[in-house]
């Protein structure tokens, strides 16, 4: 059954740090929240505050009724060795948990430890209510669905790929029955087909939900309201009417809000200078009756009265100043405002393929006839598994085909944001080994870079990337820190084709904006991997790749066909 959440005043630190304060949130069913706000602002913590993971400083959160069952899925990057497909399935749909406890419960019914009937009714019926009891049979349904092979079933989800793991995180959402949903950036990995049928899950549930994503198109498809986090008052506003209505309504919010402060800046200003004015034409006054030896006093009281009107004036001025209302400067939000460095032009041919086939274990791309010159966009698109790292890294001379030919261009520099953002580990890999695991990232940037520890921590600070950033080793930098990390790479080496395999995962929304304008502005070829579809309209491409089971769809060929199988005079 859906469960409503209330919180209430609720207030989180960590350590000498405000994350949120006295923060109000009421999720009922049928409500789906987006939320939002920059890296850092608290969303994945607010998500543990509700789902009792995370200890709140003050306030409550309370369920309605309270047995019911909230399903927190936090982002997993790293996948656990020791377990399979089948295994991640009932750890995520909490069947898992509610077997564990229902023996538990059995057990001590049979002991006849006190209480224990009531234990037992309880784990059984949260055992029943998450579906534990036809938990495989509908495993069966779903994994077709999903097209992923029965035997993917017993495997560790270490041995999957991506698109697999993607697949299986989206499998163990929709066989969830919980009363209530908190989803930490659902849609990562997920391709179009995947975010398809999320979002048809997320209409089709009637459980409120609470769900933290960087996708904007997903966004504006689900979502009822949005929460904002504002990451300098540590307070949530929520705006009512989906993603659209949000959009329009802060922009309108933060202009009012401008219009506002400069009317009583511009009050302020003028009453102060009035009084100003006021003062010194007040002070000359009294020096000019001073000086100027006047006798008769009937003049000289004249002037004395005239500069203490002024004196008067200005003081009525001040209490003006007093009684005008203050109203508090609009807070400026950090912004990643950068320029991808451009390297010296390549030549006329990026990459070319001329009949290239490769083999990865059981999957074949090719043959492939592909040519890309210097200064074009190009989006590469399909499902998970079709084959799209494959052409990338065979284009990049990574991989060899089995037969005909890759070239790159001789004078082709590479700058390359890649999936899982490893490229940052390779920076320590000058370090001794016993040391690499806690090499300071900013010391490994500044050498990789070639720059001063001064000159390669002022341009990471424009990334967001600051002082306690720097000392520690790039393996502890959090998702969105790493992909801030390796945009700054790209900002200081400089490349004239840019590699980007899904740059959005792990940024917030306002950096994936300043991401475009950086691309908009980059001279150089673009190869663009993504599933981002607001990024993909928002980007300006010239050329679309579609690779579908290890072909390659060139849409500047399909169109060129077209036009040519036109019969003269067709328009």
């Amino acid at each position: 059954m859906p469960a409503t959440l209330h919180a209430r005043s609720l207030t989180v630190t960590r350590g000498p740090a405000l994350v949120f304060d006295q923060l109000d949130l009421t999720v009922a069913p049928g409500m789906r929240i987006g939320l939002v706000g920059p890296n850092g602002s608290g969303k994945s913590t607010l998500l543990g505050a509700l789902a009792n993971s995370v200890t709140i400083d003050a306030g409550s959160v309370t369920l309605d009724p309270p047995t019911a069952s909230i399903g927190a899925l936090a982002q997993e990057p790293e996948r656990r060795v020791d377990e399979t497909a089948l295994d991640f399935l009932r750890r995520r749909s909490g069947v898992a948990d509610a077997e564990v406890e229902l023996t538990d419960a059995t057990d001590a019914l049979a002991a006849a430890e006190a209480g224990s009937d009531d234990r037992y009714d309880r784990a059984l019926q949260r055992w029943l209510a998450l579906g534990a009891a036809d938990l495989e049979a509908r495993v069966g349904q779903v994994w077709a669905d999903l097209g992923l092979a029965a035997g993917l079933l017993d495997q560790p989800m270490t041995s999957l790929s991506g698109g697999e793991a993607a697949r299986v995180g989206l499998a163990a959402l929709q066989l969830s029955r919980h009363d209530l949903y908190l989803l930490d950036e659902p849609t990562n990995d997920l391709d179009l087909d995947g975010l398809a049928r999320l979002e048809a899950w997320v209409d089709e549930t009637e459980a409120g939900l609470v769900v933290v994503s960087h996708d904007r198109t997903f966004l504006a498809n689900v979502v009822t309201d949005v929460l904002e986090l504002d990451e300098f008052s540590h307070r949530g506003t929520l705006f009512g009417g989906g993603w659209d209505a949000y959009v329009t309504e802060r922009a309108t919010a933060r202009q009012l809000a401008q219009e506002r402060y400069d009317r009583y800046d511009d009050q302020r200003r003028s009453l102060e200078q009035r009084a100003q004015r006021q003062r010194e034409w007040a002070s000359q006054g009294r020096a000019k009756v001073r000086k100027s030896g006047e006798t008769d006093k009937h003049i000289r009281n004249f002037k004395i009265d005239q500069t203490e009107q002024l004196a008067a004036k200005s003081a009525r001025t001040m209490k003006a100043l007093e009684r005008l209302e203050e109203v508090d400067k609009p807070y400026v939000p950090w912004e990643l405002r950068f320029e991808i460095a451009s390297a010296e032009r390549s030549g006329d041919v990026v990459a070319r393929l001329e009949g290239a086939t490769v083999r990865r274990g059981s999957f074949t791309l090719g043959p492939v006839d592909l040519e890309i010159g210097v200064g074009e966009r190009i989006a590469v698109v399909g499902a998970n598994g079709s084959g799209k790292s494959t052409l990338v890294q065979t284009l990049l001379g990574r991989l060899q085909p089995e037969a005909g030919r890759a070239h790159l261009g001789p004078s082709v520099v590479v700058g390359e944001i890649e999936q899982a953002r490893t490229q940052l580990d390779s920076l320590t890999e000058g370090a001794a080994a016993s040391s690499r695991s806690v090499y300071p990232f900013g010391q490994a940037f500044a050498e990789a870079v070639g720059w001063t520890t001064t000159e390669s921590r002022s341009l990471l600070a424009k990334f967001g990337l600051g002082a306690e950033h720097v000392a520690r080793p790039a393996s502890s930098l959090s998702p969105g820190e790493r992909t801030r990390a390796v945009l700054a790479l790209l900002a200081a080496r400089g490349a004239n084709l840019l590699v980007l395999d899904e740059p959005t995962n792990h940024l917030d929304l306002p950096a994936i904006e300043q991401l475009e304008q950086a691309l908009d502005s980059f001279a150089g070829t673009i190869i663009l991997v993504s599933h981002d579809r607001a990024l993909l309209e928002h980007v300006r491409l010239t050329r679309t790749l579609t690779v579908r089971n290890g072909t390659v769809l060139d849409d500047a060929v399909v169109n060129k066909a077209v036009l040519d199988e036109r019969p003269p005079g067709d328009a």
